[in-house]
């Protein structure tokens, strides 16, 4: 007999990412993964470089000069940080830490499907609350949680919406969950979002016990591949995080180039620029083709179609060699997520979508 998993292992659908690949196109347009499509800082590069002469030596374990680079940049304490490969790591080590057979987590209707298997592989629910016009609902969230609950997710910006939750709306949200209930904050996007009313919580959990706030390297500053993420929270949170991990979970690589993208804030600037314009672009004529836009905070766009155009438009991209993301997994079986891509990916994909409505 084969040796047996633990039960609810083989219920688990593995995440799976944007496509890069499309059959016989050398090159195609990936516009699926929310991807920097200005790349990554050339310091970041240099520094990944520099690092080659380092692979035989084991990593720093405590990330001690990123975790220093994170905390001057956003004027933080360093000791309150954690960093992993990819916040995806960090949200894997929290179900490691606070979910048990049982248990029970809370997220919004389209929150990032990571979520779902982080509970999943813990043996714990997942308790759905459901969105109001493609945006969390506090109250519905509140709603959601039971004397079982142990972590409710709340992505902001959300992804695949794009959409977010003032700071007022996340004080209130917080401030109604149990003491011992963990608010995650999710705040891969935070970094693109404009609008005054705007919060990352990072002010959240500074101040409380049971609030952690999640970031990534992986987005404005073009560093995905790296697999590199930070959570800043109380110190107790950060202890727990720093028995579960891994030794060496942040590889020397990452470590080094992570600190020199946090140093050029220039490069991270310009890239919030260019989003800003053509996410604004993108958007407006997306509208004035007839698509209909979830408004988006974030790096990409939300498109929504009648029932079974999604697919035939997903289809039709392809042909064109773009790829996007489709939303079944998600519950959004008639939408697309498409990343804001650089100014001329951006025209030729917006000319694809012109080419699509005039059929």
């Amino acid at each position: 007999m084969a040796p047996r998993p633990l039960p609810g292992i083989l219920d688990i659908q593995p995440y799976k990412g944007g496509e890069s690949v499309l059959p016989g196109v050398e090159k195609p347009v990936k516009l699926a993964s929310n991807e920097n499509p200005l790349g990554a800082s050339p310091m970041a590069k240099q520094a990944f470089v520099d690092a080659l002469a380092r692979l035989h030596i084991y990593p720093e374990g405590g990330a001690t000069l990123l975790r220093h680079a994170i905390a001057d940049r956003w004027g933080l304490d360093a000791e309150r940080i954690v960093c992993g490969a990819g916040s995806d790591e960090i949200f894997q080590l929290l179900g490691r830490a606070y979910l048990a057979p049982g248990d029970e987590i809370v997220q919004s209707q389209y929150g990032f499907l990571v979520y779902r298997l982080v509970a999943q592989a813990a043996g714990a629910t997942v308790r759905v609350a459901p969105d109001r016009d493609f945006t969390v609902d506090v109250d519905a969230m509140l709603a959601a949680v039971t004397a079982k609950t142990k972590i409710v997710f709340l992505a902001n910006p959300n992804n695949p919406t794009g959409t977010y939750l003032p700071a007022s709306e996340v004080r209130r949200l917080h401030a109604a969950l149990p003491p011992d209930v963990l608010l995650v904050l999710d705040a891969a996007y935070a970094e693109y979002v404009l609008a005054d009313d705007y919060s990352s919580g990072v002010e959240l959990a500074s101040a409380f016990d049971n609030v952690l706030m999640t970031r990534t390297f992986s987005k404005i500053y073009g560093l995905a591949a790296l697999r590199l993420g930070w959570a800043y929270g109380a110190p107790a949170l950060i202890d727990v995080l720093n028995r579960v991990r891994g030794p060496f979970n942040v590889s020397t690589p990452a470590q080094k180039a992570g600190a020199a993208a946090i140093d050029d804030e220039a490069f991270a600037v310009r890239s919030a620029e260019h989003n800003a314009r053509e996410l604004a672009r993108v958007s407006g004529v997306l509208r004035q083709y007839g698509y209909k836009v979830t408004p988006s905070v974030a790096n990409f766009v939300l498109i929504h179609f009648a029932p079974g155009v999604a697919a035939e438009t997903d289809r039709f991209l392809r042909s064109r060699e773009f790829i996007v993301r489709a939303l079944k997994s998600y519950g959004l079986p008639d939408a697309l997520r498409m990343t804001v891509g650089s100014t001329a990916e951006n025209d030729a994909v917006l000319a694809a979508f012109a080419d699509f409505a005039q059929q």
